[in-house]
C-alpha cells in the first residue's frame, strides 16, 4: 500500500532548505524516516480500526435482526434480575415498549407468587453452574391476564468470566395447551366412534347368528314345554287320586281301581325322566342365553387369563349355526395355550375370520369347502391360523385388507369393518393379525399373541 507523504516530513524538508548550515543531513534524514514510519503505522491502524468497527456494526445488526425475528420471547437479565434486553416478542406479549421494560425486575412481569418462586429457584440454579432449568411461569399479558409459558433459564457469563446474569427463552403454551385439549377431545370422540363401530360390527356378527340361535333355542324350549304339559296332566291325575284317597280311605278295592285307571304307577315312573329332561332343556337354553350375553357384552370385559383352545371350541360351536352345509371345519384342540385378554373380544375376532372364510368359500363355488383352524405355541408366542380353500385375497388388496370399510364382498354383504376391528382388537392384546394367500388356493389369517406361562402344577 502506498501511503500519502507525511506533513511532518514536508515541514522538515522546508526547514532544512531555509537553514542548511550546521545540520547533519544523515541525522535529520534518519529522524524524518522514523517519523514517516510512525505516520504510516498510524494510517494502517486507522484503516484497521474502521474495518473492525464496520464488522462489529454488522455483527450487532445481525444479532439484533435475529433477536427481533424470534417468535419465542427472549429476556436478558443482569445479576440482580433486572431486564437488560428484551425482544419484540416480549413487548408484543406484555403490551409494553422496550423502554418500559428495560431496567425493571423480571418479577414485575410475573403474574403470581408461584411463578416468582420458580424463577428465583431457576436463577439460583443457573448461578450455581447447573444446566439450563426449565420452569413453568405465568406472565402478565397486554390484557392483564395470566399467560402460561414454558421458560428456560441459562447462565450468562461476562468478559471477566464471572456470572453476569441470566438469559431466558420463553414460549407461551396457552395455544399449545388449547390445541392439546382440542386434540384430546377429538381423540376421545374418535375412541367413542371406534367403540360404536366395534359395537355395530359386534351386533352385525350377532345378527348373523340369530337364525341359528333361534332354531337352537326352539328345540330345548319345545322339549321343556312338552314336558311341562305332561307334568301338568300328571298333576291333575295325582290330585284326583289323592282326593279319592281322602274320600274313601277304607275302600281298598276302589282305591286300586282308581290307581289303575289313572295310571299312577306310570306317572310316578315317568316323573323323574320328565323332570330331568326339563332341567336339561332349561340348562341348554341358559347356556345359549349366557353365550349370547357374553358375546354381546364383550367390550365390558377385563383382561384375564384365557384358554385359546376353549375360545376356539366355543366359536366353532356358535358358527356351526351359520356354517354352509358344503363347508367342513378341521380343528384339533391343543392344551396349555393361554393368553391374557378378553375372551369375548377374541371370540369376536375368530367369528369374523370364520365368517370371512365361509363367505370366500361360497363365493368361490368350490364343491367341498374346507376350513382349517390350527393352534400352536412357539417360545413366548402363540399362533392361531384360520385357512380356507376359497377365493383368496386379490394381490392388490393384501395391503388394504385391514383398512376400515374395505371389502371385496357385494354391496349389502359386509360392513367392511370386521377385519379392521379385528386388527385393532388383536393390537390391544399386544398381538399381530396378518393375512396371506395360500399356494394351494384360498387365504390364511394368522393371529400372533403373547403367551402366558402354564399354570403351576398343584
Amino acid at each position: 500500500m502506498k501511503h500519502a507523504r507525511s506533513p511532518l516530513l514536508d515541514g522538515l524538508n522546508e526547514h532544512l532548505d531555509q537553514h542548511p548550515e550546521g545540520v547533519d543531513d544523515a541525522a535529520w534524514m534518519d529522524v524524518i524516516n522514523k517519523m514517516d514510519e510512525v505516520y504510516s503505522r498510524l494510517i494502517d491502524d486507522e484503516v484497521e480500526l474502521e474495518r473492525k468497527n464496520t464488522e462489529l456494526e454488522q455483527s450487532q445488526q445481525f444479532i439484533v435482526s435475529i433477536i427481533s425475528s424470534m417468535t419465542d420471547v427472549l429476556i436478558v437479565c443482569d445479576a440482580a434480575g433486572r431486564i437488560e434486553r428484551a425482544n419484540a416478542a416480549l413487548c408484543d406479549l406484555v403490551g409494553l415498549a422496550e423502554g418500559q421494560i428495560l431496567g425493571r425486575p423480571l418479577e414485575d412481569l410475573l403474574a403470581d407468587n408461584e411463578s416468582r418462586s420458580n424463577a428465583t429457584d431457576a436463577i439460583k440454579a443457573a448461578f450455581q453452574g447447573q444446566q439450563a432449568q426449565d420452569v413453568e411461569l405465568h406472565l402478565i399479558d397486554r390484557q392483564n391476564q395470566a399467560v402460561p409459558v414454558d421458560a428456560r433459564c441459562s447462565p450468562r457469563t461476562g468478559n471477566n468470566g464471572r456470572r453476569a446474569g441470566t438469559v431466558w427463552v420463553v414460549r407461551p403454551t396457552g395455544e399449545i395447551k388449547r390445541a392439546y385439549r382440542e386434540l384430546q377431545q377429538a381423540h376421545d370422540a374418535l375412541k367413542r366412534t371406534q367403540q360404536q363401530l366395534i359395537h355395530s360390527e359386534k351386533m352385525a356378527s350377532l345378527g348373523q347368528l340369530v337364525a341359528g340361535v333361534a332354531h337352537e333355542l326352539n328345540n330345548p324350549i319345545s322339549f321343556v314345554l312338552g314336558n311341562v304339559h305332561a307334568l301338568q296332566r300328571y298333576c291333575e291325575r295325582l290330585r284326583t287320586y289323592i282326593d279319592a284317597l281322602d274320600d274313601a280311605p277304607r275302600n281298598a278295592g276302589a282305591q286300586q281301581g282308581l290307581r289303575e285307571r289313572l295310571r299312577i304307577d306310570h306317572v310316578l315312573q315317568d316323573l323323574p325322566s320328565l323332570i330331568d329332561g326339563t332341567l336339561e332343556g332349561a340348562s341348554r337354553t341358559a347356556d345359549i342365553v349366557h353365550g349370547l350375553k357374553r358375546f354381546s357384552a364383550m367390550d365390558k370385559e377385563d383382561k384375564q387369563p384365557v384358554d385359546l383352545s376353549e375360545v376356539i371350541d366355543r366359536t366353532i360351536t356358535w358358527m356351526r349355526r351359520v356354517q354352509p352345509q358344503s363347508v367342513q371345519i378341521h380343528w384339533t384342540p391343543v392344551a396349555d395355550c393361554r393368553v391374557l385378554g378378553s375372551e369375548g373380544q377374541l371370540q369376536q375376532v375368530l367369528t369374523n375370520l370364520l365368517q370371512n372364510a365361509f363367505d370366500a368359500i361360497v363365493a368361490a363355488g368350490v364343491g367341498q369347502g374346507q376350513v382349517w383352524i390350527t393352534l400352536q405355541s412357539a417360545g413366548a408366542r402363540v399362533y392361531v391360523r384360520v385357512a380356507d380353500n376359497g377365493t383368496g385375497i386379490p394381490s392388490d388388496a393384501l395391503s388394504r385388507v385391514f383398512d376400515p370399510f374395505y371389502t371385496s364382498k357385494p354391496v349389502g354383504k359386509g360392513t367392511g369393518l370386521g377385519l379392521s376391528i379385528s386388527y385393532g382388537l388383536i393390537e390391544e392384546h399386544q398381538g399381530v393379525l396378518s393375512a396371506r394367500n395360500r399356494q394351494e388356493g384360498g387365504a390364511e389369517f394368522m393371529v400372533n399373541l403373547p403367551q402366558l406361562p402354564a399354570p403351576p402344577v398343584p
